[in-house]
């Protein structure tokens, strides 16, 4: 395989290009648009909403069912949830999202979130449940139910406890998606003063393909700032999975920079 082909995200049945984009970091408009030529099609309207990523998605309207459109909400109060997608909405001029992602939960959502979640579904403004968390042993609890088909979680070469508490715990058949974030772990695999001298720096690229090259992960998220760095994005994607020595290259790498060795 030369390139990340196009995959389904899980039991949603969503197609998904196997790179996504978050408003968080500024990316212009115009290469949100040339993502999407290239088979972009996860985007994340989340923590930070830049107005260029929301001109990209309005320019993207008329293709509306040929991308996944994830709203964030952090809130814990039920009644806050829905108020919270609708401005979402109006902001961005849609009359519904893809996936409601429930943001960095460590516990199982309380009854009440999650009815105010169906009601939201029912009214048809989102079609699918996400949540996020860094607590990776309740992903396989949560996954074994049918409130959420989506996780995000934290992977990347320096956090690699995925591996071992949530990838193998998937149910085999209804698996839900899995989206990864932080592939750069806050940007320390670009250039931590951890890392050996003798080891090449690893680029955003690198550490993008280093998740995708895990075929438990469905979509690893991406923060272009520009339009440089959504080309250095999409030349990764290209470049498809990494080979055993390049992943073992980014493991001694993420090990020297989590501070001991893991067995991998």
């Amino acid at each position: 395989m030369s390139s990340f082909e196009r995959t389904v995200l899980g039991r949603t049945g969503l197609e998904v290009g196997r790179l996504g984009v978050a408003s968080t970091y500024g990316v212009p408009a115009a290469a949100l648009e040339r993502a999407f030529e290239e088979g972009v099609n996860y985007f994340y309207w989340g923590t930070y909403r830049r107005s260029g990523f929301a001109e990209g998605l309005r320019r993207l309207a008329s293709q509306r069912e040929r991308f996944v459109l994830v709203v964030q909400s952090y809130s814990r109060m039920a009644s806050l949830i829905g108020p919270s997608l609708e401005r979402a909405l109006r902001r961005l001029r849609f009359d519904h999202a893809d996936v409601l992602l429930l943001g960095l939960w460590g516990r199982r959502p309380p009854p009440r979130v999650l009815e105010a979640c169906r009601r939201l579904q029912q009214r048809g403004l989102v079609r699918w449940l996400a949540l996020s968390t860094h607590r990776r042993r309740l992903v396989p609890q949560l996954a074994a139910e049918t409130d959420f088909d989506i996780f995000h979680v934290r992977y990347n070469a320096v956090h690699t406890g995925a591996e071992r508490d949530i990838f193998p715990h998937l149910p085999a058949e209804k698996r839900p998606g899995i989206v990864a974030f932080t592939a750069t772990s806050w940007r320390q695999l670009l250039g931590s003063r951890k890392i050996p001298r003798q080891e090449r720096i690893p680029t955003a690229g690198d550490c993008y393909r280093f998740v995708l090259s895990n075929s438990a992960v469905s979509v690893c998220m991406s923060g272009p700032a520009s339009a440089a760095q959504m080309e250095q994005a999409l030349e990764a994607l290209h470049r498809g999975p990494m080979t055993d020595g390049e992943i073992a290259w980014m493991r001694r790498v993420g090990d020297a920079i989590y501070g001991k060795p893991r067995g991998h």
